[in-house]
This record gives C-alpha cells, sequence and structure tokens, in this order.
C-alpha cells in the first residue's frame, strides 16, 4: 500500500486514513458543514473529531475514497505532516467576545490564507488572541499575536510539545499591518537560516534572540 497519499494520514490500522479539510481560523460556514456531513454519511466515516487545531480530521477512509471525498468536500487540504503552516488557531475576539480588544479572526484568516501552502523548514503553527487572555495560546505557538487595547504585541519561538517553550516577545502596540509585516519579516529570516525539521521554538534557542533583533534591525 502507498502511504504517501497527498492530502492524506495513514492511520494507526495501517490502512485506512484521515483526511483534514482546511478551516482558517476554525470558521464553519453551513455550506462547510453541509458538505462535511454529506461526506462523513457517504462514506461511512467512524470518526470526526475536532482537533486541537481548531479543524475537523475524518478518520476512517479507505485509500480508495480520497480522491472522491476531497472532490466532494470541495475544499483545501488541512497540512498536518508537510513542512509549511499547519493552522493559524484564534479565539473569538471582539466581534463576539465580551474581553476581545482586537478582531483574532479577521486576523487569523488573513494570516493563514497568506501562508497556506508556503514551504517552511518546519511545520508552523499561529496563534492569535484577542486580549491578554490568550485563549488561542499564543505564547505557546511558533507565532504568536495578542491584542491588546494598545495594539497586537507579536511573539515567536513558542511551542507546546514534548519540549515547551514560552515564545520570545518582539513587540507591542503595534498596528495590525504593522503586526503582519513583523509576522512576515520573522517567517523570512527563518526561512533562510533554519535547519529542515527544526521549529522555531529549537531555532530560538539555537540562534539566540539578539540574533533575530539584529536581523530585523530591532533595538
Amino acid at each position: 500500500m502507498n502511504e504517501n497519499i497527498d492530502g492524506a494520514i495513514l492511520q494507526r490500522d495501517k490502512s485506512t486514513y484521515a483526511i483534514v479539510p482546511r478551516t482558517p481560523a476554525g470558521l464553519l460556514s453551513p455550506e462547510v458543514m453541509e458538505k462535511i456531513a454529506l461526506v462523513v454519511r457517504k462514506y461511512n466515516i467512524p470518526i470526526t473529531k475536532i482537533t486541537s487545531g481548531q479543524r475537523l480530521a475524518l478518520v476512517g477512509l479507505g485509500p480508495e475514497n480520497i480522491e472522491s471525498a476531497w472532490a466532494d468536500l470541495g475544499l483545501g487540504v488541512g497540512r498536518a505532516t508537510e513542512l509549511c503552516l499547519h493552522y493559524v488557531q484564534a479565539c473569538p475576539g471582539n466581534q463576539v467576545c465580551q474581553f476581545g480588544t482586537q478582531d483574532s479572526l479577521g486576523l487569523g484568516v488573513k494570516l493563514e490564507q497568506f501562508y497556506a501552502g508556503t514551504p517552511l523548514p518546519a511545520k508552523v503553527k499561529i496563534g492569535v488572541s484577542g486580549c491578554p487572555f490568550c485563549c488561542a495560546e499564543s505564547l505557546m505557538r511558533d507565532v504568536g499575536l495578542i491584542g491588546k487595547n494598545s495594539g497586537w504585541t507579536v511573539i515567536f519561538g513558542g511551542n507546546a510539545g514534548g519540549r515547551p517553550r514560552i515564545g520570545d516577545v518582539l513587540a507591542e502596540k503595534l498596528t495590525e499591518e504593522d503586526a503582519v509585516a513583523l509576522v512576515h519579516r520573522c517567517l523570512t529570516y527563518y526561512q533562510g537560516n533554519a535547519r529542515k525539521k527544526e521549529r522555531t521554538a529549537r531555532f530560538m534557542e539555537r540562534t539566540g534572540l539578539e540574533a533575530l533583533r539584529q536581523a530585523l534591525e530591532m533595538r
């Protein structure tokens, strides 16, 4: 059996696969939910699981159904093993939450649309929180943004895995435009200097915050 099927993840039983549609910032429209329900029923998918990255994993597809399931969904692939952006996690932000001070959903969707499919040295996860409660776990993501009344705080190099690391705060009180520009500069530097499969946390441990600040011409 071919274990490397694009857009599918081989499961523990070595015979079935999971697929993960892209749902930027965890947003689901009625149309997307209807498509997912149709596919789950049509192919008798036994497990539909909300992931920690605010996505839906459809688990238990046979290899013969993967291509047609994607065609029925008509959605982009939420990457889970490749060296690229895996997801942008975002809280409800000021669109609905009483504590939200910034539009985390809008910014999260913008960042995912911009970086989806961009090759990176390792997998990258982004967390966008609309207030200092940090519900999107921004301090523990490769790239984190936290909204405050004064603007956006940008964090780089966090990780919540087996070797957790709180990310480094690079700048505060930024406009959305300036925050996006800083994220882009950070990831560009990371692209050019990180080793293959070196997550941002390990990259920052190896190179240091001062090197990043100097490269970004930040004092």
